[in-house]
């Protein structure tokens, strides 16, 4: 089914958050396994306009139905990360531009480095290069639907699960587009097919590795997804790359996460 890119410019906005009671956590506080998780998700989440940064040299940015999305895509996630910053701080712990901007710096070259190589290997692919794009993009959609839901699942905390739930309706709509693209873009291209199942075994990784600590990387991924409920999400996670065209059997979620 196509996605109405129409509609969603339309209907795109903030999270809502007007209504959350976030001094409910200082009567019911988070664990600190759960807080560590809400550290990674509001780094992650904040850093989505750097992500934005290195995909506009590429061909992506010619499509306009792309670009549009990519708009209002950059903007619901920012404000995921503000909300997440919210309950972070109603726990006390540091959050803002000052913290953002130390993340930003641990990177280093490689973060100023990361739009030259993205637009040196993008332009010499072509337009192949925005099926990788958008596989990429569904795949980390639907890892991040799986991590707020096995938060969710885990602490059963009402105010917490009432946030993360605003959150993943939106995480939906990003996961719906770039399958969307993803499914289109493979379907109609051979040289995409082989091109996006090398670039995702050579290079996927769980959502966040290479800019938060990979320490906390594999923080979240035991704490979420080592039992037995969390191996079986996984799972679903792979069965959905798996049904797009040309990327059968790769394992790609379940793969890269024993890594850590």
């Amino acid at each position: 089914m196509a996605f109405d890119i129409d509609a969603y410019q339309n209907t795109a906005g903030r999270v809502r958050d007007d209504d959350i009671d976030y001094a409910q956590f200082t009567h019911r506080p988070l664990s600190p396994d759960a807080l560590r998780c809400l550290r990674y998700m509001s780094d992650i989440e904040s850093h989505t306009v750097c992500y934005l940064r290195d995909l506009l040299v590429t061909p992506s940015h010619v499509d306009p139905a792309v670009t549009t999305f990519l708009t209002m895509w950059v903007f619901e996630e920012h404000w995921h990360g503000e909300v997440l910053a919210k309950v972070l701080a109603a726990h006390g712990i540091s959050t803002g531009s000052a913290h953002i901007s130390a993340v930003r710096r641990r990177l280093g070259w490689r973060d100023r480095m990361a739009p030259i190589g993205q637009a040196l290997i993008a332009n010499i692919v072509g337009e192949d290069f925005v099926a990788v794009h958008m596989t990429w993009g569904a795949i980390n959609e639907w890892s991040a639907y799986a991590g707020y839901a096995r938060l969710a699942e885990l602490e059963q905390h009402p105010t917490l699960s009432e946030l993360l739930t605003r959150i993943i309706r939106q995480e939906a709509r990003h996961a719906a587009f770039y399958a969307s693209q993803a499914r289109d873009r493979l379907a109609a291209s051979a040289r995409a097919r082989r091109l996006t199942r090398f670039a995702l075994r050579r290079f996927w990784e769980p959502v966040g590795a290479g800019v938060a600590l990979r320490s906390e990387t594999a923080h979240m991924l035991r704490h979420l997804f080592s039992d037995t409920a969390g191996r079986r999400v996984i799972d679903q996670v792979d069965e959905r790359v798996h049904r797009l065209p040309g990327l059968e059997n790769l394992n790609l979620v379940r793969n890269a996460s024993a890594t850590y």
